[in-house]
């Protein structure tokens, strides 16, 4: 079996041509384990076979025990019925996964269909690392959505699932006729957690995607909207991952987690909504 770093450098030598430099945007060459563009920028291969390509280390709270918790919740099929209906448009097209964190859906998807090529990248360094873990032959790298590091028309799927975008930059990495599959939360996406979190804040409780909608419309072709909405049962195992895998938790009192660990929730509601558009 080969290592991370040996399966990194086997991938950049046989897609090379994806690349393009974040600082320069020229053309990429490949030596043993880093990436070179023309004006001497050079991006080296970790350990774990990943690339980084920010200029400066980024602070997110996006740390290693959310993706660790959030990564318990995928495997236990909390988002099985959404993976579902993805992973047929995910089918023998080269993916681009967005905010990729731990790897997990990637991963799930690579589970279900077969594909051509698939990268993930996420400004979180810790969520990158983990994601070497997962059993894929996808490649993995830190970057910023604002910048891609890939050329133009590398891709012919774009997955925004959870994470923040850049249309700009994901309609130039996309080839013509590519897709955006972005899957953002409904109104009533853990509104058993959130209730549990904020019992006296109706503010944080509320949600609405709807401007996320209309900018999404506005960016791309055909449209189409997909509801999906289903009560999920959550193993005994995995109940404390509930309460530490997202964001909703970070403004929590420990005092209020400590009585929810005390008695977890035994079900929560996904809600999504999955919007899918052409370039």
């Amino acid at each position: 079996m080969l290592k991370k770093i040996e399966r990194g450098a086997h991938f950049i030598q046989t897609y090379v041509h994806l690349f393009r430099c974040p600082r320069c945007h020229k053309a990429m060459t490949t030596a043993k384990n880093q990436l070179t563009c023309e004006n001497g920028h050079t991006f080296d291969l970790s350990k774990k076979g990943t690339l980084y390509f920010l200029e400066r280390q980024v602070k997110t709270d996006y740390d290693n025990r959310l993706f660790v918790h959030r990564q318990k919740m995928i495997q236990a099929g909390m988002y099985g019925p959404i993976l579902d209906f993805l992973a047929p448009h995910c089918e023998k097209q080269r993916l681009l996964d967005v905010g990729c964190g731990e790897g997990s859906f990637l991963n799930e998807i690579n589970n279900r269909v077969a594909t051509d090529l698939c990268v993930g990248f996420d400004i979180s360094k810790a969520g990158v690392y983990l994601a070497t873990d997962q059993p894929n032959d996808a490649f993995w790298c830190v970057a910023d959505l604002t910048n891609l590091p890939f050329q133009d028309n590398s891709f012919s799927v774009v997955l925004n699932i959870f994470s923040p975008s850049n249309y700009h930059e994901f309609r130039r990495v996309l080839g013509k006729g590519g897709k955006v599959i972005k899957v953002v939360p409904g109104t009533s996406y853990l509104k058993e957690l959130r209730q549990a979190f904020y019992p006296e804040d109706q503010d944080k409780q509320n949600y609405s995607n709807q401007a996320v909608v209309t900018k999404f419309a506005e960016n791309f072709n055909c449209v189409k909207k997909k509801q999906i909405s289903y009560e999920f049962m959550i193993p005994k195992n995995v109940r404390y991952s509930l309460l530490e895998m997202s964001p909703l938790e970070w403004q929590v009192s420990e005092t209020r987690k400590a009585d929810l660990r005390q008695k977890p929730l035994e079900k929560v509601t996904v809600d999504l909504t999955i919007l899918i558009g052409t370039t």
